[in-house]
């Protein structure tokens, strides 16, 4: 491809010299199938945008820390390729906008921060601690060794990189931010470097340098928040490049929506205003897996799996009124293909898929990486970076009840003595302590990670069972601790199962298709746990709602017999997966 150039202006981004404005949408790679990344992409293009913003989650590409020292592993494969991604923006002849972080909050697991770099209590976060300057460098590195040669003026697609994000909201080390902006120059940036905060006077001068290019997010009163955007940065072109058209939910909340037409209105001003704008989100996708994060403002709440976030696109990547309502106002500022509208129809139902107990997780998932702890180790310790952890201590305190007390859970506990059911400790419920029916047996506790903080003060903080642990006052010792290996479960579960045990247990259900579709998994009947389509960890769920599905994306699925696997931590009321026409995400409140 042929290189351009993509300048600040005095008042306009300047594409090869001439004025030109962004009109772009968030799709964050991570959050979509890979196979339906081009899918979407081409519906950004149909409603009229011209670039396609994403995100890059340092913890989904290096999970582990570096062995003995050393830099930590970064995987840029399958549905981490970022490179392809790109080159799927470009080959649609769109330009992209990629924002590293290395924080990037986006409602994901822990801000995208990795959880390894805070093993050692003494890294500072978002500063120049050293540590964490070396680890981001590392990262920054690994990430511009892929978007350096896609950079408009070498060819590719990618207009403009952002240092940092809303640094202003958390901090004001301008000395950080230069260390970061150095680095991005000293790894080959040359597109314009960029910051975003929400425009308010304090956060704007905090989280900014006078040569990089400040932007908003907001999601209303648009014409305010550009004034005092413009009143912060005299000149250079104005751009909201975290336009809120939606918002996300949490577990045992409502599922938040905002009208298409008050919607349309504010972007309506953005691009009268003569601003640029990058819609969030153009189309939210999933948290597949463990991915989802949370928020603690005094009650610890998880996000959901589904990251639809009204979007135009839902979460099944099909246009809804907002994206046709926006495309109309994208029409009277710029040109926008021809598309006639379609109604659309329901996602295939297969018939119900009886569903057959596999076995305990206790057996089909072992423990791995077990170690033994005098005193009560957290999940992070323990380097169990995510997912679900194992504790196990014998007691010698009598054959009375007692009352076994942890400093916190952090964030699901399911307690079991002698392999039987005692209770369930939540951490929203600030739930600390159990009474045991006797002081002596063999103590089982399954914790579950349900979601690392990702906007706050509490982000980075470890997970697990939070010392001390105490009966009457005295010290619980001699715990051991291992990971619960589900990367293999689906395989795993397959295999004849040893016995029936007690706890979390494993259920399985083939479902037959006619040939591979997107589908709405209902968990309706379920209670909370995992589920997998073949080997696709589609993620969460949770009978507190809202969210009543799961999405299955159709390269997941396959012509003929498909394996559904779920892990329940708690009760299976359903006796057939069932599969319903449209995803159903809950109760709404705009």
């Amino acid at each position: 491809m042929t290189a351009r150039t993509f300048e600040i202006g005095e008042r306009d981004f300047l594409l090869d010299g001439a004025p030109h404005r962004v009109i772009s949408g968030a799709l964050h790679y991570f959050r979509v199938h890979p196979d339906q990344w081009r899918e979407r992409i081409r519906w950004g293009r149909m409603m009229g945008l011209n670039t396609i913003e994403t995100y890059v989650a340092w913890n989904e590409h290096s999970p582990e820390a570096g062995v003995e020292g050393g830099p930590a592993r970064f995987d840029a494969e399958g549905r981490l390729d970022l490179a392809r991604f790109l080159r799927e923006v470009q080959a649609e002849g769109m330009h992209a906008i990629v924002r590293p972080g290395p924080y990037i909050c986006a409602e994901f697991d822990g801000g995208g921060l990795p959880a390894w770099l805070f093993r050692d209590p003494e890294v500072g976060i978002r500063s120049l601690e050293p540590r964490f300057l070396a680890a981001v460098s590392d990262y920054l590195r690994s990430v511009m060794e892929i978007v350096a040669p896609l950079q408009i003026d070498r060819g590719g697609p990618v207009i403009l990189l952002q240092v940092e994000n809303e640094y202003g909201a958390y901090g004001s080390d301008h000395d950080y931010l230069r260390a970061l902006t150095d680095l991005f120059r000293e790894c080959g940036a040359t597109v314009p470097l960029t910051t975003v905060d929400q425009p308010m006077p304090e956060m704007l001068a905090a989280g900014n340098l006078p040569d990089l290019h400040a932007t908003g997010s907001f999601g209303s009163r648009a014409t305010e928040r550009l004034a005092a955007l413009r009143a912060q940065q005299p000149t250079g072109p104005l751009m909201c490049s975290e336009f809120w058209c939606g918002w996300f939910d949490h577990w045992g909340a409502h599922h938040h929506t905002t009208d298409p037409a008050d919607s349309a209105r504010e972007l309506d001003a953005l691009l009268a205003a003569g601003a640029s704008v990058n819609i969030y989100m153009l189309h939210g996708g999933t948290n597949f897996g463990l991915t989802n994060g949370a928020n603690d403002k005094g009650v610890y709440q998880p996000t959901v799996t589904s990251y639809d976030y009204d979007a135009p696109l839902d979460e099944a990547g099909r246009p809804t009124e907002k994206f046709w309502a926006f495309r109309e106002v994208i029409s009277r500022y710029a040109p926008v293909p021809e598309l006639a509208r379609e109604s659309v129809g329901p996602l295939p139902v297969p018939g119900p898929a009886p569903l057959r107990y596999a076995g305990s997780l206790d057996d089909l998932a072992p423990e791995i990486g077990a170690a033994d702890w005098h005193e009560l180790p957290t999940m992070d310790a323990a380097g169990i970076w995510r997912g679900l952890a194992r504790y196990r201590v014998t007691l010698d305190h009598g054959d009375d009840p007692v009352v076994l007390r942890f400093g916190e859970v952090r964030d699901r506990a399911w307690v079991r003595l002698d392999g039987l059911p005692v209770a369930t400790l939540a951490r929203e419920l600030h739930e600390d302590a159990v009474t045991l029916p006797r002081g002596e047996g063999v103590l089982d506790i399954l914790v579950e990670d349900e979601g690392r903080v990702n906007y706050g003060e509490r982000i980075g903080e470890p997970k697990g069972l939070i010392g001390p642990a105490t009966i009457g006052g005295a010290p619980v010792t001699g715990w051991r601790v291992s990971r619960v290996p589900l990367e293999d479960l689906p395989a795993v579960a397959a295999l004849p199962s040893p016995g029936v045990g007690l706890g979390a247990g494993v259920w399985r259900a083939t479902v037959d298709l006619d040939a591979p579709a997107d589908l709405a998994l209902s968990t309706e009947g379920f209670g909370k746990g995992l589920a997998w389509f073949g080997e696709f960890f589609l993620g969460r769920y949770w009978r507190k709602g809202p969210q009543q599905t799961l999405f299955v994306p159709a390269p997941a699925t396959r012509a003929g017999s498909n394996v559904l696997t779920i892990v329940e931590f708690e009760s299976m009321a359903s006796e057939a997966a069932a599969f319903v026409p449209d995803l159903r995400l809950g109760h709404t409140e705009h």
